[in-house]
Order: structure tokens, then C-alpha cells, then sequence
């Protein structure tokens, strides 16, 4: 049987209407939301690690630290709960890459997010700030797509709720 001839207008229909799809898929493919509600204090010991900064030597420490951390409990979940709250600079650790952003023409090293994600395998939560994103016009679909990464409404006000409910305040300078 043959083939129906297609029209150019049939064609650029088709063409908006995958390009609509693929808008929505990649909306939708954006890491959770988690409201400063949803965030409890799960362990006995819990510890927010805060970076503002996008320094890779600084962030390769911090994740030096988390990991020594959570070596100290034998890497139990259980025993120590280690969130990174994550704004301002240190989000372009966790974008899917650089184009389009303030900081296109640097390249950072692959290993650190490989080092954040086999951290997160012991339990580590990455929230990403929600407004760091809106002031730098980028979509939150922006964001790697990985089970440990959510976003928060503010980076600043996570960090202070979480002080609140017990989780101790780290910062590597």
C-alpha cells in the first residue's frame, strides 16, 4: 500500500508538535521539589554541609569531608544523616553542563559529580536552590538528573530550618 504524500504544513505540524512533547518531557524530567516541611531529621547525628561557592578545589574538599564523615560512622545511613544544601556558584556543580550559563567557558572536572553521586550511595541528599536557579534565567531541568538531587524553595532558608530541627552546620573554607 503506498505511502501518503506529505504536506509541508502536516510536517511542521508534526515537527511543533514533538518539539511541544520534548518541552514537557524535559520539564517534567527536573529533580523533586521538597518543601522545608518535608525535610525531618531521620538520625540521631545530622550534619548540612553548605555550598555557596564554585571553587572545585573548595567543592572536592567538601566532598572529601562528607565522605570522612560518614567513614567515621562505618557509611551507616542509619547512624548520620549528611544533607549539602546547594545555591549561588555551587550549583553548576549539579547542572547538566555549562552552556548558556555565567560560567560557559570553564569545564569542570567529570569526577567530582562521579564523587558526589557514589557519596549519595551512603545516603547523602543534595537540595539545590530553587531561586539560585530563577536569578540565573535557568530551568530547573538545568539540574542533573539523579535520585539524591531535589530542590528547595531557598538554599539560605533550608539551611537555617535544617539548623532548627537539629541538623549540625558545616562549611569548608
Amino acid at each position: 500500500m503506498p505511502m501518503p504524500e506529505l504536506s509541508r504544513r502536516s510536517v511542521m505540524a508534526g515537527l511543533a508538535a514533538g518539539g511541544a512533547a520534548l518541552t514537557v518531557d524535559r520539564a517534567a524530567a527536573a529533580p523533586a521539589q521538597v518543601s522545608l516541611d518535608d525535610i525531618k531529621k531521620d538520625a540521631e547525628v545530622a550534619c548540612l554541609y553548605h555550598c555557596d561557592y564554585g571553587d572545585p578545589d573548595r567543592f572536592a574538599q567538601t566532598l572529601n569531608n562528607i565522605g570522612n564523615h560518614y567513614s567515621v560512622y562505618g557509611a551507616d545511613p542509619f547512624a548520620l544523616e549528611i544533607v549539602l544544601v546547594v545555591h549561588a556558584g555551587g550549583i553548576k556543580f549539579f547542572l547538566d553542563n555549562l552552556d548558556g550559563t555565567m560560567w560557559a567557558g570553564e569545564t569542570l572536572p567529570p569526577e567530582l559529580f562521579a564523587r558526589a553521586e557514589a557519596i549519595s550511595k551512603t545516603g547523602l541528599k543534595v537540595y539545590l536552590c530553587e531561586i539560585t536557579f530563577k536569578r540565573n534565567q535557568l530551568d530547573l531541568s538545568r539540574a542533573r538528573q539523579a535520585d539524591f538531587i531535589s530542590f528547595v524553595p531557598s538554599g539560605v532558608a533550608t539551611c537555617a530550618a535544617l539548623q532548627g530541627k537539629g541538623f549540625a552546620y558545616m562549611k569548608v573554607g
